[in-house]
Formats: C-alpha cells, structure tokens, sequence
C-alpha cells in the first residue's frame, strides 16, 4: 500500500507546473466607446487592436487563434438556418416511437414525407461539407 502512495505522489509531484499568466485588465466604456473601437478594430480582435494601439510594434507578438474550419460560410449559414427552423430531432423522435409501436401506417403519402425528409438531409449534408471545405462526395 506505500508503495502505490510513493508512486503517485512521485507521479504528481513530476506534472510541470502551468505558467501563470498575468491577471486581466479591465476597463468601462460608454457605448459609443465601444462602437467606435468596434468599428477602427475591423476582422482585427479587440486586445490585439487595443495592444497595438497602446504598444504599436513594440507589441509582444500572442497565440494565433485556431484556423477555422468553416471554408463556406453562407453554405453553413444555409445548414444552420434549416436545422434551426426543423423540428427534426422532434419529428424522428416521433417517426421512431410510432415504428416501435407499430404505429406508423406506410402509405404512398408517409413513404412521399419520409423520401423528402431524406432528400433535405442529404442536401443539409452537402451544404455542410461544402462549408468545410469538402466534397459532397467524399466519404462520411
């Protein structure tokens, strides 16, 4: 048993330690401020403009944000609209439960509703690898 307490202290004490990064600064703007920094800041974030502000090249270079995967961004604007203005999770939920009970009559009508409800998925699915940047093609 002392021995499995030696290990993992000597396994916790061995974790580096994180760098501390200085506390946040912290400032109040009227509205019109803000608006005004919104607008000379352009696609620039707001602590990156206002740094380069204050420091101009003396600004100590910071992380690079994540590049975004989003290739087409009305493409996923389209997806997001459709699945916003869907009832899909519901109505699936209501399509599983009336299969399960033996519920759901197969009419050339449901058999019309389930092959459009396929065919707008599909094509959600396509605006969606195009928004990243793929092809409707490639594989799942």
């Amino acid at each position: 048993m002392a021995d499995l307490s030696q290990r993992f202290s000597s396994a916790v004490a061995a974790q580096p330690k994180k760098t501390a990064y200085p506390p946040p600064f912290s400032l109040r703007l009227t509205c019109d401020e803000r608006a005004r920094l919104d607008e000379l800041r352009g696609k620039q974030s707001l602590s990156a403009y206002i740094r380069q502000q204050l420091f101009g090249d003396a600004a100590a270079p910071r992380k690079k944000g994540g590049t975004s995967p989003v290739q087409d961004a009305d493409a996923l604007a389209r997806v997001l609209g459709a699945l916003g203005q869907s009832r899909l999770s519901a109505n699936l939920n209501q399509l599983a439960k009336a299969v399960n009970m033996g519920a759901l009559p197969i009419t050339p009508e449901t058999e019309a509703d389930l092959a459009a409800a396929c065919r707008d998925v599909s094509a959600m699915r396509a605006d969606l690898l195009r928004a990243l940047g793929k092809s409707p093609g490639d594989g799942p």
